[in-house]
């Protein structure tokens, strides 16, 4: 009877360290993160396998076109772990492993953006930001506190999926997704994603309208002229009806450049400085701003 093939756990943590801190750098457009992919399987390949010819046939399998979330993205790489196991033992074929890692590209691509891009690290930048901003003489704890915690939570969400893979494997992934769960959560972490995103933009878009009538009023009591009393406040007057209202018709006028229109990001920021400019120097021209 044959010795059932195992990886150790030096070679997992080998194999994961390799993708967590290189993934992205093999990023080209012909198989995306491919290369780094097939950079992290290949410790657990070269402890599997023993022939040349059954290296370099798992080393090809997973050097193709492959992308996703790099950090919950890990899961694909304990489960392909995981898979490999099982065909070193028989148990598998090379042909379902690649059907796996194409499968796992969608699912695992929309959590990650959702849960991590769009909510974690709005989440994180918007305390740092918030701490930054609380007080002029301690604004630097904010960017320690981000470069701090960003790679712990960064690491351990990644290495505790990727574990999650490696012992759940395909099966335990397809009663996931079988289940309705996978867009569940996905759908409940792009609301949550879209209330972050709108936090932002009520805390940290500054946009106003300085259009103001300013008047010498007599003091009917004292008989006094009062100098330079606000009549009318056209920012305040609006804000009181839907406060911060022009941050938010600006954010969807980007939105709406950006994603209908197709606009660039430097585009974008080069249109927002031209008007910044041009209202600020019409607002200093006609008086608003002293």
């Amino acid at each position: 009877m044959s010795e059932v093939k195992k990886i150790s756990p030096k070679t997992l943590k080998k194999s994961f360290h390799s993708w967590f801190f290189f993934n992205g750098c093999s990023q080209q457009a012909e198989s995306m993160l491919g290369m780094a992919f097939g950079q992290s399987m290949a410790p657990v390949i070269d402890e599997l396998y023993t022939t040349k010819e059954e290296k370099a046939a798992a080393l090809l399998r997973h050097v193709t076109l492959f992308n996703t979330e790099a950090q919950v993205g890990s899961i694909c790489n304990g489960i392909v772990c995981g898979l490999e196991e099982a065909n070193a033992n028989g148990q598998c074929t090379p042909e379902v492993i690649e059907s796996v890692k194409v499968a796992l590209i969608g699912p695992t691509s929309a959590i990650g953006d959702s849960l991590w891009v769009a909510t974690i690290i709005p989440i994180l930048l918007t305390i740092c930001l918030s701490i930054s901003q609380s007080s002029p003489t301690s604004a630097w704890i904010g960017p320690l506190l981000y470069m701090i915690a960003y790679p712990i939570i960064t690491y351990t969400l990644s290495w505790w999926l990727f574990r999650m893979g490696y012992r759940s494997g395909l099966e335990g992934m397809q009663g996931f997704m079988g289940s309705g769960k996978l867009d569940a959560f996905t759908d409940t972490m792009g609301v949550l994603g879209l209330v972050v995103v709108g936090a932002l933009t009520a805390s940290f878009v500054s946009l106003t309208l300085p259009i103001q009538i300013v008047k010498d009023v007599l003091d009917g009591a004292t008989g006094e002229i009062i100098p330079a009393q606000v009549l009318f406040n056209a920012d305040a007057m609006l804000n009181s009806i839907f406060p911060q209202l022009l941050p938010l018709l600006l954010t969807l006028g980007v939105y709406y450049l950006y994603s209908k229109k197709k606009w660039s990001p430097l585009k974008l920021m080069a249109l927002i400085l031209v008007l910044a400019v041009v209202l600020t120097a019409i607002g200093y021209a006609t008086g608003f701003y002293a």
